[in-house]
Protein backbone atom coordinates (compact mmCIF):
# COMPACT_ATOMS: atom_id res chain seq x y z
CA UNK A 1 0.00 0.00 0.00
CA UNK A 2 1.23 3.46 -0.64
CA UNK A 3 2.45 5.61 2.34
CA UNK A 4 0.40 8.15 0.80
CA UNK A 5 -3.28 6.22 0.32
CA UNK A 6 -5.84 7.28 2.41
CA UNK A 7 -6.69 4.78 5.63
CA UNK A 8 -10.49 5.41 6.62
CA UNK A 9 -11.17 6.26 10.18
CA UNK A 10 -12.48 4.42 12.48
CA UNK A 11 -13.93 7.21 14.69
CA UNK A 12 -17.35 7.87 14.97
CA UNK A 13 -18.50 11.30 13.73
CA UNK A 14 -18.65 13.98 16.28
CA UNK A 15 -22.53 14.86 17.46
CA UNK A 16 -23.62 18.16 17.08
CA UNK A 17 -23.88 20.62 19.51
CA UNK A 18 -28.13 20.58 18.84
CA UNK A 19 -28.19 16.97 19.44
CA UNK A 20 -25.86 16.67 22.34
CA UNK A 21 -27.92 19.86 24.11
CA UNK A 22 -31.33 18.42 23.40
CA UNK A 23 -30.21 14.97 24.53
CA UNK A 24 -28.78 16.65 27.89
CA UNK A 25 -32.35 17.92 28.56
CA UNK A 26 -34.01 15.44 28.47
CA UNK A 27 -31.90 12.99 30.54
CA UNK A 28 -32.33 16.40 32.85
CA UNK A 29 -35.82 16.56 32.92
CA UNK A 30 -36.46 12.55 33.84
CA UNK A 31 -33.59 13.01 36.68
CA UNK A 32 -35.84 15.90 38.08
CA UNK A 33 -39.13 14.38 37.83
CA UNK A 34 -37.91 11.17 39.82
CA UNK A 35 -36.35 13.26 42.16
CA UNK A 36 -39.70 15.13 42.63
CA UNK A 37 -41.66 11.74 43.03
CA UNK A 38 -39.26 10.27 45.76
CA UNK A 39 -39.54 13.12 47.71
CA UNK A 40 -43.80 13.49 47.61
CA UNK A 41 -43.76 9.73 48.55
CA UNK A 42 -43.69 8.37 52.44
CA UNK A 43 -40.59 8.66 54.43
CA UNK A 44 -40.29 4.56 54.78
CA UNK A 45 -41.99 2.39 52.67
CA UNK A 46 -43.82 -0.22 54.74
CA UNK A 47 -42.45 -4.01 53.26
CA UNK A 48 -44.84 -6.41 51.82
CA UNK A 49 -46.01 -8.74 54.16
CA UNK A 50 -49.10 -10.59 52.09
CA UNK A 51 -48.98 -12.16 49.19
CA UNK A 52 -52.64 -11.23 47.17
CA UNK A 53 -53.76 -14.24 45.19
CA UNK A 54 -55.83 -13.55 41.99
CA UNK A 55 -59.00 -14.66 41.33
CA UNK A 56 -59.17 -18.03 39.70
CA UNK A 57 -60.61 -17.39 35.92
CA UNK A 58 -61.15 -21.37 35.27
CA UNK A 59 -63.81 -21.11 38.12
CA UNK A 60 -66.56 -18.75 36.77
CA UNK A 61 -65.96 -20.51 33.33
CA UNK A 62 -66.81 -23.96 34.28
CA UNK A 63 -69.99 -22.29 36.33
CA UNK A 64 -70.99 -20.93 32.69
CA UNK A 65 -70.04 -24.00 30.80
CA UNK A 66 -72.29 -26.11 33.27
CA UNK A 67 -74.85 -23.88 33.07
CA UNK A 68 -75.03 -23.78 29.31
CA UNK A 69 -74.56 -27.54 29.25
CA UNK A 70 -78.59 -27.81 31.46
CA UNK A 71 -79.84 -25.01 28.82
CA UNK A 72 -79.14 -27.02 25.98
CA UNK A 73 -80.63 -30.22 27.79
CA UNK A 74 -83.67 -28.21 28.76
CA UNK A 75 -84.34 -27.03 25.81
CA UNK A 76 -83.64 -30.43 23.75
CA UNK A 77 -86.24 -32.24 26.42
CA UNK A 78 -88.53 -29.40 25.46
CA UNK A 79 -88.60 -29.64 22.10
CA UNK A 80 -88.49 -34.06 22.24
CA UNK A 81 -91.94 -34.21 24.69
CA UNK A 82 -92.95 -31.38 21.51
CA UNK A 83 -92.41 -33.50 19.18
CA UNK A 84 -94.10 -36.80 21.24
CA UNK A 85 -97.25 -34.04 21.92
CA UNK A 86 -97.42 -33.69 17.97
CA UNK A 87 -97.33 -37.05 17.39
CA UNK A 88 -99.70 -37.93 19.95
CA UNK A 89 -101.97 -35.10 18.51
CA UNK A 90 -101.76 -36.58 14.96
CA UNK A 91 -102.42 -40.34 15.51
CA UNK A 92 -105.28 -38.90 17.97
CA UNK A 93 -106.53 -37.04 15.03
CA UNK A 94 -106.22 -39.96 12.66
CA UNK A 95 -108.17 -42.10 14.77
CA UNK A 96 -111.00 -39.17 14.61
CA UNK A 97 -110.88 -39.38 11.40
CA UNK A 98 -111.23 -42.95 10.55
CA UNK A 99 -113.69 -43.18 13.30
CA UNK A 100 -116.43 -40.55 11.89
CA UNK A 101 -115.24 -42.24 7.88
CA UNK A 102 -116.90 -45.37 9.71
CA UNK A 103 -119.71 -43.86 11.75
CA UNK A 104 -120.96 -42.08 8.53
CA UNK A 105 -120.63 -45.60 6.58
CA UNK A 106 -122.51 -47.41 9.06
CA UNK A 107 -125.17 -44.22 9.01
CA UNK A 108 -125.67 -45.04 5.52
CA UNK A 109 -125.74 -48.30 5.40
CA UNK A 110 -128.66 -48.41 8.01
CA UNK A 111 -130.68 -46.04 6.09
CA UNK A 112 -130.13 -47.69 2.57
CA UNK A 113 -131.15 -51.45 4.52
CA UNK A 114 -134.26 -49.17 6.08
CA UNK A 115 -135.05 -48.19 2.41
CA UNK A 116 -134.76 -51.44 0.80
CA UNK A 117 -136.80 -53.00 4.25
CA UNK A 118 -139.79 -50.16 3.58
CA UNK A 119 -139.67 -50.72 0.00
CA UNK A 120 -139.87 -54.48 0.35
CA UNK A 121 -143.00 -54.22 2.90
CA UNK A 122 -144.59 -51.83 0.44
CA UNK A 123 -144.16 -54.28 -2.58
CA UNK A 124 -145.44 -57.33 -0.34
CA UNK A 125 -148.29 -55.53 0.14
CA UNK A 126 -148.76 -54.64 -3.30
CA UNK A 127 -148.21 -58.16 -4.26
CA UNK A 128 -150.97 -59.24 -1.43
CA UNK A 129 -153.56 -57.04 -3.09
CA UNK A 130 -152.54 -58.11 -6.64
CA UNK A 131 -153.14 -61.89 -5.43
CA UNK A 132 -156.73 -61.00 -3.80
CA UNK A 133 -157.49 -59.02 -7.04
CA UNK A 134 -156.52 -62.08 -9.41
CA UNK A 135 -158.45 -64.35 -7.18
CA UNK A 136 -161.10 -62.59 -7.32
CA UNK A 137 -161.00 -61.98 -10.96
CA UNK A 138 -160.84 -65.67 -11.74
CA UNK A 139 -163.53 -66.73 -9.37
CA UNK A 140 -166.04 -64.09 -11.02
CA UNK A 141 -164.45 -65.37 -14.62
CA UNK A 142 -164.42 -68.86 -14.03
CA UNK A 143 -166.56 -69.84 -17.23
CA UNK A 144 -163.69 -68.00 -19.57
CA UNK A 145 -161.22 -71.00 -20.68
CA UNK A 146 -159.33 -68.32 -22.51
CA UNK A 147 -159.16 -66.67 -19.57
CA UNK A 148 -158.07 -69.10 -17.44
CA UNK A 149 -155.83 -70.65 -19.93
CA UNK A 150 -152.95 -67.31 -19.88
CA UNK A 151 -153.84 -67.28 -16.09
CA UNK A 152 -150.80 -68.41 -13.55
CA UNK A 153 -153.36 -70.84 -11.78
CA UNK A 154 -152.89 -72.67 -15.13
CA UNK A 155 -149.22 -72.99 -15.08
CA UNK A 156 -148.32 -76.60 -13.72
CA UNK A 157 -145.03 -78.52 -14.02
CA UNK A 158 -141.20 -76.57 -14.29
CA UNK A 159 -143.78 -73.63 -15.25
CA UNK A 160 -145.39 -73.27 -11.53
CA UNK A 161 -142.43 -73.80 -10.35
CA UNK A 162 -140.80 -70.77 -12.17
CA UNK A 163 -143.49 -68.69 -11.51
CA UNK A 164 -143.82 -69.84 -7.73
CA UNK A 165 -140.09 -69.19 -7.30
CA UNK A 166 -140.33 -65.42 -8.86
CA UNK A 167 -143.30 -64.59 -6.86
CA UNK A 168 -141.86 -65.54 -3.50
CA UNK A 169 -139.29 -62.94 -4.52
CA UNK A 170 -141.34 -60.00 -4.83
CA UNK A 171 -140.27 -57.29 -2.52
CA UNK A 172 -136.69 -58.19 -2.00
CA UNK A 173 -134.60 -55.05 -3.30
CA UNK A 174 -132.86 -54.51 -6.87
CA UNK A 175 -129.54 -54.35 -7.29
CA UNK A 176 -127.54 -54.44 -10.34
CA UNK A 177 -125.42 -57.30 -10.56
CA UNK A 178 -127.24 -59.11 -7.64
CA UNK A 179 -128.21 -63.15 -7.76
CA UNK A 180 -130.01 -62.92 -4.71
CA UNK A 181 -130.84 -64.53 -2.16
CA UNK A 182 -132.36 -61.04 -1.38
CA UNK A 183 -131.47 -58.76 -4.21
CA UNK A 184 -131.70 -59.26 -7.65
CA UNK A 185 -131.04 -57.48 -11.09
CA UNK A 186 -133.86 -58.80 -13.99
CA UNK A 187 -131.56 -61.44 -15.46
CA UNK A 188 -129.92 -62.82 -11.69
CA UNK A 189 -134.10 -63.04 -10.61
CA UNK A 190 -134.83 -64.88 -13.82
CA UNK A 191 -131.47 -67.51 -14.30
CA UNK A 192 -132.02 -68.56 -10.34
CA UNK A 193 -136.19 -68.55 -11.09
CA UNK A 194 -135.75 -71.46 -14.09
CA UNK A 195 -132.91 -72.78 -11.95
CA UNK A 196 -135.05 -73.74 -9.22
CA UNK A 197 -136.16 -76.61 -11.98
CA UNK A 198 -132.29 -77.80 -13.29
CA UNK A 199 -132.59 -75.47 -16.10
CA UNK A 200 -129.14 -73.38 -16.93
CA UNK A 201 -129.47 -70.33 -18.57
CA UNK A 202 -126.79 -67.09 -19.52
CA UNK A 203 -126.31 -64.54 -16.73
CA UNK A 204 -127.35 -61.28 -19.01
CA UNK A 205 -130.35 -60.43 -20.68
CA UNK A 206 -129.06 -60.21 -24.10
CA UNK A 207 -128.38 -64.17 -23.68
CA UNK A 208 -131.41 -64.92 -22.12
CA UNK A 209 -133.25 -62.95 -25.40
CA UNK A 210 -132.25 -65.71 -27.54
CA UNK A 211 -132.25 -69.11 -24.78
CA UNK A 212 -135.44 -70.47 -26.26
CA UNK A 213 -138.07 -70.54 -29.19
CA UNK A 214 -139.09 -66.94 -30.07
CA UNK A 215 -142.53 -66.93 -29.71
CA UNK A 216 -145.67 -64.35 -30.54
CA UNK A 217 -146.50 -61.52 -27.50
CA UNK A 218 -149.90 -62.66 -28.56
CA UNK A 219 -149.38 -66.74 -27.61
CA UNK A 220 -147.82 -66.35 -24.50
CA UNK A 221 -147.40 -69.34 -21.84
CA UNK A 222 -146.90 -69.11 -17.82
CA UNK A 223 -143.27 -69.41 -17.86
CA UNK A 224 -142.13 -67.60 -20.96
CA UNK A 225 -139.52 -65.00 -20.80
CA UNK A 226 -140.12 -62.03 -21.76
CA UNK A 227 -137.46 -59.40 -22.93
CA UNK A 228 -137.45 -55.58 -23.70
CA UNK A 229 -135.53 -54.52 -26.09
CA UNK A 230 -133.87 -56.30 -29.50
CA UNK A 231 -133.67 -60.18 -29.49
CA UNK A 232 -129.83 -61.05 -28.66
CA UNK A 233 -129.48 -57.20 -27.43
CA UNK A 234 -132.28 -57.07 -24.70
CA UNK A 235 -131.72 -54.25 -22.22
CA UNK A 236 -133.81 -56.52 -19.07
CA UNK A 237 -135.85 -59.64 -18.65
CA UNK A 238 -138.81 -60.58 -16.58
CA UNK A 239 -141.04 -63.77 -16.41
CA UNK A 240 -144.61 -64.15 -17.46
CA UNK A 241 -147.19 -65.67 -15.05
CA UNK A 242 -149.93 -65.37 -16.65
CA UNK A 243 -153.30 -63.23 -16.82
CA UNK A 244 -151.87 -60.39 -18.73
CA UNK A 245 -148.99 -60.26 -15.34
CA UNK A 246 -144.86 -60.30 -15.57
CA UNK A 247 -142.78 -60.75 -12.48
CA UNK A 248 -139.52 -59.26 -12.65
CA UNK A 249 -136.74 -57.03 -10.94
CA UNK A 250 -137.47 -53.83 -12.24
CA UNK A 251 -135.39 -51.09 -10.86
CA UNK A 252 -133.58 -49.69 -7.33
CA UNK A 253 -136.93 -47.83 -6.73
CA UNK A 254 -139.72 -50.37 -7.43
CA UNK A 255 -137.12 -53.93 -6.68
CA UNK A 256 -138.98 -57.08 -7.40
CA UNK A 257 -142.73 -56.64 -8.47
CA UNK A 258 -145.47 -58.29 -10.26
CA UNK A 259 -147.00 -55.91 -13.09
CA UNK A 260 -149.46 -55.64 -15.77
CA UNK A 261 -147.96 -55.76 -19.30
CA UNK A 262 -149.80 -52.67 -19.71
CA UNK A 263 -147.39 -51.00 -17.30
CA UNK A 264 -144.22 -51.71 -19.55
CA UNK A 265 -145.18 -53.55 -22.60
CA UNK A 266 -142.41 -55.92 -23.64
CA UNK A 267 -140.66 -56.35 -27.00
CA UNK A 268 -140.41 -59.85 -27.25
CA UNK A 269 -140.64 -63.42 -25.21
CA UNK A 270 -138.82 -66.79 -25.89
CA UNK A 271 -140.34 -69.90 -24.38
CA UNK A 272 -137.90 -72.37 -22.59
CA UNK A 273 -139.56 -74.64 -20.88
Amino acid sequence: MSHTAHIPSHRKPRQSASKTALRAGVAGGVLSTIAVAGAAGPAQAEPVTQTIEMPTITAGLSTSVAASAQATQAVALDLETQAQEDAAAETAAKAAKKAKAEAVRKAEAKKKAEAAAKAKAEAAERASRTAERTTLSAASDSSSSSSSSSSSSSATGSAASVIAFAQSQIGDAYVSGGTGPNSWDCSGLVQAAFGSVGIDLPRVSQSQSTAGTQVSLDNLQPGDILYWGGAGSAYHVGIYVGGGEFVGAQNSSTGVVQKSLDYDPPSGAVRVL
